[in-house]
């Protein structure tokens, strides 16, 4: 075998090794801008309420900072346990203009529960 042959074949069978090795590395990015087990950043969810009071704080005492409307489908960041709104303690933390609290009571999730902040 040739001199030409033989680094033509050894360049090809490192290339091979090289790319074998790279493809575990790339098969774990997060090429889809989501990863594989965890939640997307934002979830969605449908307003319940007529008119619903978003809040500073997950409770009926904190200041409102704006309302959304029967129907309004809202962004929902995380949820936390606040206080209890005919027995559903949960409240969802709203990111749509400002960042306010919402009383899960009054949305509906569209697709998963969203994740605890």
């Amino acid at each position: 075998m040739s001199l030409r042959s033989r680094l033509s074949i050894s360049l090809v069978a490192g290339a091979l090794v090289a790319a074998a090795a790279a493809a575990p590395a790339v098969a774990g990015e997060d090429w889809g801008g989501h990863h594989q087990n965890h939640h997307p950043r934002l979830y969605k969810g449908v307003v319940t309420a007529n008119t619903l009071l978003l809040r500073s704080a997950p409770n009926r005492g904190s200041q409102v900072i704006r309302t959304a409307h029967r129907g309004q489908i809202v962004k929902i960041f995380c949820k936390t346990v606040g206080q209890n709104i005919q027995g559903n303690p949960l409240w969802y933390l709203l990111p749509d203009g400002t960042w306010a609290w919402g009383a899960a009571r009054y949305i509906n999730n569209i697709g998963p529960a969203p994740r605890w902040c």
